[in-house]
């Protein structure tokens, strides 16, 4: 048997498990399908027999997305969030377990020889510093996610520049309508009035700190450490003039002397760490003013079982920390409500934002697969996939409920009644 027809067979096996609607197009342009009666206009495209070897090598999600990144797979025909759609994820899942491995080692040995391929060097890869009284400097792995370019965030971000969880009305609530309905509800929680002084953790571009402004009255102080972001949000901001001051700065180093009636985290925390958390809590609690309210937005997983368990790294979450978002870690919402409460503050309300985020990313999705030409000009063509790669399995994560997303409403805690209206 030539490679050819050792790749077919191994194909036809994995199809008996997939089950997929969608196809695999070799290198000699020969299309397999996945499944019975499988579409082939979505294919997954298979550019040498490198790409098989490698995967039987070394059978992971990181590898699949090293494979991806070399070029040696590609998607044609749809986005990778389409192609996700096409199969049963639960399958896929366990694919690795059900799989008869016998079978694939007989067909695996004319491909085991081939050159690997590379991710690129799109991983992450500088060395992380400590500082001394603070930990871990984020600088670096914050600007390796957000400096990409402001222009290549612009061709799938909506008009205010909202990177985190918009709130929709209904699936066809338009995603800058969705992202204001957000803002609002932020400052909603947040009882903003004018004369408040808000601090903005991880102020983004703006958005927030301009709304809190306009809308609300609000006098704004928010820090992020992307000098890229920084520059737009000033100039998103500059017309409130001092009502408005924003910084490049590490939260850990703030200090005012006077503190702030409110605080919003609005999907800045998954960066911080599971081993910084304290430090950021205790920060928290100690810049509010007593009675203080706090919006603590952020995604979370599902805890498992055992908790001992819990910060055993998943197969996403090492995609995401080596290509996307170095040293992020997601927590569970009961370690985040523990934590407020551990840290002074009381609990006063959780909402759970992942159906939004699903819709969110779905759209983020849709948005730059449709301006990837203008995104590849930007930020590179193999940037370019991997992050339509990476908002497609989010929105997966978030669709299957593995991912979840919460807005939690806590203030600094006061003896007696807390004072905010009964509703």
């Amino acid at each position: 048997m030539d490679r050819l027809s050792h790749a077919r067979a191994i194909i036809r096996h994995l199809a008996e498990h997939l089950r997929a609607d969608c196809c695999v197009e070799l290198w000699n342009g020969e299309v397999v399908p996945l499944g019975p009666a499988a579409r082939d206009d979505i294919r997954i495209r298979i550019g040498s027999p490198a790409a098989i070897g490698r995967l039987l090598r070394s059978p992971r999600l990181t590898t699949l997305v090293e494979v991806y990144l070399s070029g040696d797979l590609a998607i044609t025909g749809g986005s990778p969030l389409e192609a996700l759609g096409r199969w049963d994820h639960l399958a896929a899942v366990y694919l690795k377990r059900n799989v008869d491995r016998r079978l694939l080692a007989r067909h695996a040995l004319p491909f085991l020889t081939a050159r690997a391929p590379n991710d690129a060097g799109l991983g992450f890869t500088a060395r992380v510093r400590r500082v001394a009284g603070r930990g871990r400097d984020d600088l670096g792995m914050i600007q390796f996610h957000y400096d990409v370019s402001n222009a290549f965030y612009r061709l799938f971000l909506d008009e205010r520049m909202q990177y985190s969880s918009a709130v929709f009305a209904t699936p066809e609530t338009s995603l800058d309508d969705a992202q204001l309905a957000k803002l609002d509800l932020i400052c909603t929680k947040l009882a903003l009035k004018p004369g408040d002084r808000l601090l903005d953790i991880g102020c983004g571009w703006g958005g927030l700190a301009e709304h809190a402004a306009d809308r609300y009255g609000a006098i704004v102080h928010g820090v992020t450490l992307s000098a890229a972001q920084l520059s737009a949000a000033r100039e998103r901001t500059a017309r409130f003039g001092k009502r408005v001051m924003l910084e490049l700065r590490d939260y850990r180093t703030l200090d005012e002397a006077e503190a702030y009636d409110a605080i919003a985290q609005i999907g800045m925390f998954e960066h911080v760490g599971i081993d910084n958390h304290d430090t950021f809590f205790a920060q928290m609690v100690r810049l509010l003013k007593p009675g203080g309210l706090y919006l603590h937005q952020a995604t979370t997983r599902r805890a498992t079982r055992d908790l001992a368990r819990f910060r055993r790294q998943s197969a996403y979450m090492a995609v995401i920390n080596r290509w996307i978002f170095p040293g992020g870690e997601l927590d569970y919402l009961g370690l985040t409500i523990t934590n407020l409460e551990r840290w002074g503050f009381e609990v006063r309300d959780v909402e759970t934002m992942r159906e939004y985020y699903h819709l969110t990313l779905k759209a983020w999705s849709e948005r730059l697969y449709a301006r990837r030409d203008e995104a590849a000009a930007e930020a590179g063509e193999t940037r370019t996939r991997l992050w339509l790669l990476y908002l497609a399995l989010a929105c997966t994560g978030f669709w299957r409920g593995v991912l979840c997303d919460f807005q939690t409403l806590a203030q600094k805690r006061v003896t007696g009644l807390s004072g905010l209206p009964l509703r």
